[in-house]
């Protein structure tokens, strides 16, 4: 008799979001970018916790693809436990966490304590698939100019110098300064002010700013496009997603994707944990950046 072949969950996740990619070809984003409106953190509505790593992007891509308006979510047991009942036919979406263990050490890594980790898959629906519960009321963000001070207050908290001028965003790790534009020089769309444009533009080279040496300690790019360059890109892209998620700013689609977005599926494509690493260090930058902030601002957050 035939053993079932073992589930391969990174390449799973990995191909859901490939195919989130591949739904609408023409358009260069990431699928977890809203046509209106930046990321919506998920959450657990039964825990109220938020998820985090991979998850954060893997539901939030489900959510815009399937046209939710909550990105709130539980487990069948989770639903059934608050009373609630999950409609017959809904489609489950995985999530994914890790479980520890201690195994043998390998003499080969001097480095390896034995310390183990694997992935567990997990099945959850969504509130719009779920009778019996009542969906919360849309939240209005604060006032734009209050959702901007607070951007400025939380840059400057990082301490990560910043110089403005010139025609080009970007971090100069030599020097260990993000050089902007002037915000004159940014226009809006649809979707967001000219403002935010600005603002989202900054929290992505500070996402960039937080893997210098003194920081995280992330590798270098040595060249355009070679491996760690795509690699750093893709986990500044989720970070700026989730900090602009945090901080409510408004955060539209880069000009320079349609040039990094086939770099991208070639990574997933070939790698299927690449993702994951990126998450995982981008909700690391994420950690690091907030912990620079002001005590009221990381009791706000918590």
């Amino acid at each position: 008799m035939q053993k079932t072949p073992k589930r391969d969950i990174h390449r799973d996740v990995t191909n859901k979001i490939l195919a989130a990619i591949a739904a609408d070809p023409g358009d260069f984003k990431m699928p977890w970018r809203r046509q209106s409106g930046g990321l919506t953190l998920p959450k657990n509505f039964i825990t109220q916790n938020s998820y985090s790593g991979i998850n954060i992007f893997a539901l939030s891509a489900a959510a815009i693809l399937r046209g939710f308006e909550h990105n709130l979510w539980g487990s069948y047991k989770q639903w059934e436990a608050a009373g609630a009942q999950v409609r017959r036919g809904a489609k489950a979406e995985t999530i994914v966490f890790y479980k520890s263990y201690r195994g043998e050490p390998d003499p080969a890594q001097p480095d390896d304590d034995g310390h183990r980790r694997v992935a567990r898959a997990s099945l959850v629906f969504n509130i719009a698939e779920v009778e019996g519960v009542t969906l919360p009321p849309s939240s209005e963000p604060a006032p734009l100019i209050e959702r901007l001070d607070a951007v400025d207050r939380f840059v400057a908290n990082t301490k990560i110098p910043v110089q403005i001028g010139g025609e080009r965003a970007f971090y100069r790790h030599s020097i260990d300064t993000v050089h902007m534009p002037s915000e004159q020089l940014f226009t809006g769309s649809d979707t967001m002010t000219r403002q935010e444009s600005f603002y989202a533009t900054l929290l992505h080279e500070i996402c960039h700013a937080s893997g210098h040496h003194s920081r995280l300690d992330r590798a270098v790019p040595k060249a355009f496009g070679d491996a760690v360059y795509i690699e750093e890109e893709l986990l500044v892209e989720l970070a700026a997603a989730i900090l602009c998620a945090e901080l409510h700013v408004t955060q539209d689609t880069r000009p320079d994707h349609a040039q990094y977005i086939h770099h991208w599926v070639k990574l997933l494509r070939d790698d299927s944990k690449a993702i994951f690493r990126a998450a995982a260090r981008a909700s690391e930058a994420v950690t690091f950046l907030n912990g620079l902030q002001e005590p009221t601002r990381q009791t706000q957050a918590a």
